[in-house]
């Protein structure tokens, strides 16, 4: 076999992992917030000043926001239940030393503080977890795309063949559900009267550089006969095209359709596409073509999974779009926030339970096809992350009105409400507001040039792919190039940030 066929097999015939260890791999990327929040704080408590150094912030910022992971889906993914359990004792124990170092000085008793967190004001107008949710998507989405061509990443965690739940298939459905979230529909007030087409002529403007990327990709593959996966989207197709055409028919039907309905459109487009699915040949075809042996005559034959799940991504789309409408409703408090996790955590109990019919009485789960159980099971390990992170988020809030005056960067923005008790502090006193500290922070450096972010993760792909024979690399070199790739990824993402510029011009 030539090395293309050897590379275009080590991703073939796949069939993903358990629930139970996607769940668990969630749980990492909070934790790495968390923790990063809390060291922050504390050296906040112990030099009495934020860190200075943009060098150390970005050191600090990949060391504990994106080494972890990649080590977790490497030579550390035997022991990945074990990973949040280590993460989460290193936070307690970083916790417990803010506490001890707390205690040197007069303060306000725990009990209070406890009282005082569920009554403390957050800014409404600012949800960074939806910001943390896509960073981090675009992150493993770029830690995967190029650890999946190295033996030390598990073939579980690759793309399923036809049915399975690989990491990587949830990364495709949550980046669908992360470009939702803050989509116009979203981000346009309700109040405020536009055209009723207004956002799909910005959607239209607006995925030009999506299908110019498509068409990059799709020539420079060919051209350089570089591996692929046909069965994943098709000879011609790729993820940019997915992309842009479901913003685009998105845009036109909650142009229709009123956006706060959009949850029953997208759960009537899922319920029909199955149907048809399991009443026609559609399922045949998709999965075996027109003449019944894979063939890829005609351009509808050749891109059948590409095309024919548009229909399924569409759906997590519209889906999505519900959620950022919800999340959007004014929360003014910490107490709001934990009532609307508790409605979040239903939602998800509800969604697991419907996957596990979906499952029994249609399909299992299939990103190939993108069916109704990959629609239930994508929205709903999204929400679980998304709980995660608010959580996360939460907690630091708490550290933070233990240590009055720090701050930590993609941090909710608090303040006390103006009829708090006095001893706490002066009215409406801040509590430690996300924006002191944006140069120093490499979730916002990632999130002002996301795109450009993952376009250098595909460039930088295929680079070390041609350079490199990964299937063969030993564990230590494919952990120096990972994080070698990574790094300087996240370097030119901070440089940019920095000098503040963002590469976005349509």
């Amino acid at each position: 076999m030539s090395q293309k066929q050897l590379k275009e097999a080590f991703v073939s015939n796949l069939n993903g992992t358990s629930l139970l260890e996607i769940s668990v791999g969630l749980s990492l990327a909070p934790l790495c917030l968390l923790c990063r929040g809390l060291l922050l704080i504390l050296y906040h408590l112990h030099y009495g000043k934020p860190v200075s150094s943009r060098k150390y912030s970005l050191l600090l910022d990949f060391l504990v926001l994106v080494s972890p992971l990649l080590f977790s889906c490497t030579v550390l993914s035997p022991v990945l239940f074990l990973m949040p359990v280590i993460l989460a004792a290193f936070c307690a124990a970083v916790f417990s030393k803010i506490c001890s170092q707390r205690k040197e000085e007069p303060r306000v008793p725990f009990g209070q503080v406890v009282k005082e967190f569920q009554q403390t004001h957050l800014d409404a107008e600012y949800i960074p977890a939806i910001t943390v949710f896509r960073v981090y998507v675009n992150v493993l989405t770029s830690i995967s795309i190029l650890a999946v061509d190295f033996p030390q990443y598990p073939r579980r965690y690759a793309k399923a063949e036809t049915y399975g739940t690989g990491v990587m298939d949830l990364g495709v459905g949550a980046f669908i559900f992360g470009n939702a979230l803050v989509c116009p529909e979203v981000r346009q007030k309700s109040r405020v009267t536009q055209p009723k087409f207004s956002n799909l002529a910005r959607q239209l403007f607006s995925i030009w550089p999506l299908v110019s990327l498509g068409v990059g990709r799709l020539l420079s593959v060919k051209s350089m006969e570089y591996h692929e996966h046909t069965s994943e989207y098709g000879v011609h197709w790729n993820f940019f095209f997915t992309l842009a055409f479901v913003r685009l028919a998105a845009s036109l039907l909650l142009a229709i359709f009123p956006k706060n309905k959009s949850w029953m459109v997208a759960l009537t487009l899922a319920a029909l596409y199955q149907l048809i699915l399991d009443t026609t040949s559609l399922k045949t075809f998709l999965l075996q073509g027109s003449s019944g042996r894979d063939s890829r005559v005609g351009f509808l034959d050749a891109n059948r999974e590409g095309l024919l799940s548009l229909a399924g991504y569409l759906a997590i789309y519209l889906a999505s779009v519900q959620v950022g409408l919800w999340l959007l409703k004014h929360r003014g408090s910490v107490r709001g926030w934990l009532g609307a996790l508790r409605v979040l955590a239903l939602a998800v109990v509800v969604l697991f339970v419907s996957l596990h019919v979906s499952q029994a009485h249609t399909d299992p789960v299939s990103r190939r096809m993108a069916n109704l159980s990959y629609c239930l099971w994508v929205i709903a390990h999204c929400l679980m992350l998304f709980i995660f992170f608010v959580a996360a988020d939460l907690a630091l809030v708490f550290t933070k009105l233990l240590v009055k005056g720090c701050s930590v960067p993609c941090s909710w923005s608090a303040v006390r409400p103006p009829n708090s008790n006095k001893n706490l502090g002066t009215e409406a006193a801040p509590v430690g507001r996300e924006d002191e500290l944006p140069h120093l922070c490499l979730i916002s450096a990632v999130n002002k040039n996301q795109l450009l972010f993952f376009l250098l993760a595909n460039v930088m792909t295929g680079a070390v792919n041609i350079l490199v024979d990964t299937i063969h690399s030993r564990a230590a070199f494919a952990l120096c190039v990972l994080h070698l790739y990574m790094f300087v990824n996240c370097l030119i993402m901070s440089i940019l940030h920095a000098k503040n510029i963002v590469l976005k011009f349509w």
